[in-house]
């Protein structure tokens, strides 16, 4: 573990990448700032070098603006190669904001409805995440690509399965969960280290998503109030998954009964006790990984992670054997779309999916690694009800 001055240091060093639950500053109109969501400062330099890959404009839906705001949170509306074309809420007030912010005249009630739009081609899901799943197989059920946000389904492996199978059946319309620990500038620049080689396999790696709630945040039916701690896992098991590429294999986890009120069972709908639950993970390399969330722990927060290899490490930089040569800056963003919150994540995931689109490729984040990363959690959150037994993880693969 970092001593408590290194840990300061690193934690000011991606304070920006912190949780996008709560309520941590306050704007200039005098409202919240999710925390999270604090833009980065402009950087002169994030466009340098952007080169356009297509003249094309892809018509997307937005669909979502709830407490985060996530439809409008990305940048769509701001990429030369985007042209958003419909938007929706569930909420009448709420879909004539995200119109407005987003520069875009239809709208419509409903993602059911938007996705009959013979003019979308592809759809941002920014729904509830109890129906995110559901809600990624209607958009590939009707011809068009789709992006999520975080987690790909809600504690449920059935919907897990149900999606992996509508994604490879929908080829090759691209399916990307926009998880924002992916471009936190240190786990780019891991990713790009263990490409190169320079770390080998990774014999251990720790993901931490800490996140003090001592209020519940309200959405759409409650669907955050009470929810188990890993089934929101996939800030903290990016700090493996979005390195490697690779997988959970088998984990033993251990909760902690919470004494926050809405963390008892009998204040929740989920009849979950945990408010910290704490996960060892066996890895697909073989190694280890400690990946633990906590909701009720009054203390430094944020999502933060660090590797070891076995041929180096990084904590808050890279110290090994071998010399790497790889560029470890996050790629060029167009001019116009800036990096956005968490970490400066947020413009970099969006760029990645309309690319893909364009290039015809695999997304960064595609249904393996998205559901390599949910899944690992629901089940660590199955172990810990049952005192930390090992449990077996359900693998996915293209």
């Amino acid at each position: 573990m970092l001593n408590h001055s290194t840990r300061r240091r690193f934690l000011q060093t991606i304070g920006a990448g912190s949780a996008a639950l709560s309520f941590a500053a306050t704007s200039s109109a005098g409202e919240p700032v999710i925390q999270g969501f604090e833009s980065e400062s402009p950087d002169p330099d994030a466009s340098k070098n952007w080169k356009p890959i297509s003249d094309r404009k892809i018509r997307v839906g937005l669909v979502g603006y709830g407490v985060c705001k996530f439809a409008a949170a990305f940048g769509f509306q701001d990429h030369p190669n985007v042209e958003v074309v419909a938007v929706s809420d569930l909420f009448p007030e709420r879909v004539a904001e995200l119109a407005k912010v987003t520069r875009c005249e239809k709208t419509y009630p409903s993602l059911e409805e938007l996705v009959k739009d013979d003019r979308v081609e592809a759809v941002f899901v920014a729904t509830d995440a109890p129906s995110h799943a559901q809600h990624c197989i209607e958009v590939l059920k009707h011809g068009k690509h789709v992006a999520t946000a975080v987690p790909a389904c809600f504690g449920n492996l059935e919907d897990a399965d149900r999606l992996f199978e509508a994604v490879k059946s929908a080829a090759p319309l691209k399916y990307m969960m926009f998880e924002t620990s992916y471009y936190h500038a240190d786990v780019h620049a891991m990713r790009q280290i263990y490409r190169a080689g320079g770390f080998g396999k990774l014999a251990y790696s720790e993901g931490e998503y800490f996140h003090y709630m001592s209020e519940p945040i309200d959405s759409y039916r409650g669907w955050r109030i009470g929810l188990p701690p890993q089934w929101y896992p996939t800030h903290s098991n990016a700090y493996y998954v979005g390195v490697t590429g690779g997988s959970f294999t088998e984990v033993s986890c251990m909760g902690m009964p919470s004494i926050i009120n809405h963390l008892r069972p009998e204040n929740n709908r989920y009849k979950n006790a945990f408010g910290t639950e704490i996960a060892l993970f066996r890895t697909s390399e073989g190694g280890a990984a400690r990946m633990a969330v906590t909701w009720d722990t009054p203390g430094p927060g944020g999502e933060m992670g660090r590797v070891r290899g076995q041929k180096g490490s990084f904590y808050g930089k890279y110290e090994g054997l071998e010399k790497v040569t790889a560029d470890l800056r996050r790629p060029a963003l167009p001019p116009g779309v800036n990096p956005g919150g968490h970490g400066g994540s947020h413009g970099y995931l969006m760029n990645e999916f309309v690319s893909a689109i364009l290039q015809n490729r695999q997304p960064l984040v595609d249904v393996a690694q998205a559901l390599n990363m949910t899944v690992a959690g629901i089940v660590a959150h199955q172990s810990a009800l049952k005192n930390g037994e090992l449990t077996k993880i359900p693998q996915y693969h293209l």
